[in-house]
């Protein structure tokens, strides 16, 4: 068998952002290629073993350096789903300079759409004044429309973000709940805070908040309002009632933007009510400046384990349908 002695040199970055603490990232590979030998010296990596192996373990840190220097950031599952061969060069976006940038978030660190219907995403906001974004967990919803309106305001094409949820846990009537109203309602809002801090400081975040230039209230404290010269967000919106549906999308001011995002597996309203998103969605459809995004299972940018669990779950209810609809026929 043919032997190979490939060495690395590691320029531009940090190794240990590479490697990891005590070699942790580096770790991952090992173990993933055990008849490797790869060893590390200062800004050097050394690869010996059976050819086609060392190849392999060298294109995967080529890729894995790429990865680091444009996202300013490498976490252990990028590498374990690049060992798997979810190399998200070739198998989302194929040419680095097709993606679509959409913010610089804090320490430089670069947003951008991930995959196909996530760049559908973008294209259908810019085309289109209201958007429903429908699709699973981890498809990157939320994240890719807060970025989406964080551009706009860094751009100036907006004077504020509003970012809303129905609080549906709560039924709305969040009296019971320890705390002054902030503190009731934030847990709700949580994601949506969570977007924000991978994209603008924390200092001016902050600042916007008490400004109001960034405003995070739940759906209910919608009404009423004529909400114009903003980009808004109503997230989870599959728990949002038809009636607060029709409320919200009436509340929208001639120079408004709107994207709605929600998952209509995970309904979580009392049993027989309309879900708001998924009314809206079939008949707005054919409306001028409306349109809807579907992102599915091949969106998914979480753990890799996220797009297996959401498959076996599709497989159950496949399997449920299957089993009342014979049922119905033997009636």
């Amino acid at each position: 068998m043919t032997q190979s002695e490939i060495i690395l040199n590691i320029e531009n970055i940090d190794p240990i952002d590479l490697l990891g603490e005590n070699n942790s990232k580096l770790n991952i590979l090992r173990k993933a290629y055990p008849d490797i030998l790869i060893s590390s010296r200062g800004n050097q990596l050394k690869i010996s073993g059976r050819k086609k192996e060392s190849q392999e373990v060298k294109d995967k840190v080529e890729t894995m350096v790429r990865l680091l220097k444009d996202q300013k950031e490498l976490s252990n599952q990028t590498i374990e789903d690049l060992i798997q061969g979810n190399n998200p060069y070739q198998q989302q976006m194929p040419h680095l300079e097709n993606r679509h940038v959409l913010v610089h978030g804090r320490e430089g660190k670069t947003i951008y759409a991930k995959t196909k219907n996530q760049l559908l995403l973008v294209q259908a906001v810019e085309e289109n004044d209201v958007v429903f974004a429908i699709g699973p967990a981890g498809t990157g919803k939320t994240y890719t429309a807060v970025a989406l309106a964080v551009r706009a305001l860094k751009n100036k094409f907006v004077k504020k973000i509003i970012l809303t949820r129905p609080a549906v846990e709560a039924g709305e009537n969040l009296g019971f709940l320890p705390g002054d109203l902030k503190e009731k309602i934030d847990p709700y809002l949580r994601p949506l805070y969570d977007a924000l801090d991978d994209m603008i400081p924390a200092e001016k975040l902050e600042l916007y908040i008490q400004n109001r230039v960034i405003e995070i209230a739940p759906l209910a404290f919608m009404r009423g309002r004529t909400l114009d010269n903003a980009f808004i967000i109503l997230d989870e919106a599959q728990n949002s009632s038809a009636l607060q549906m029709k409320m919200f999308l009436t509340r929208l001011g001639p120079t408004a933007k709107c994207i709605i995002t929600g998952d209509l597996s995970q309904i979580d309203l009392p049993y027989r009510q309309t879900s708001g998103l998924k009314q809206a969605a079939n008949i707005l459809g054919k409306i001028k400046g409306i349109t809807t995004i579907h992102l599915t299972i091949d969106d998914v940018v979480r753990h890799r384990l996220v797009k297996e669990i959401l498959k076996a779950y599709d497989e159950l209810n496949q399997s449920r349908e299957a089993e009342r609809n014979t049922k119905m026929e033997e009636e």
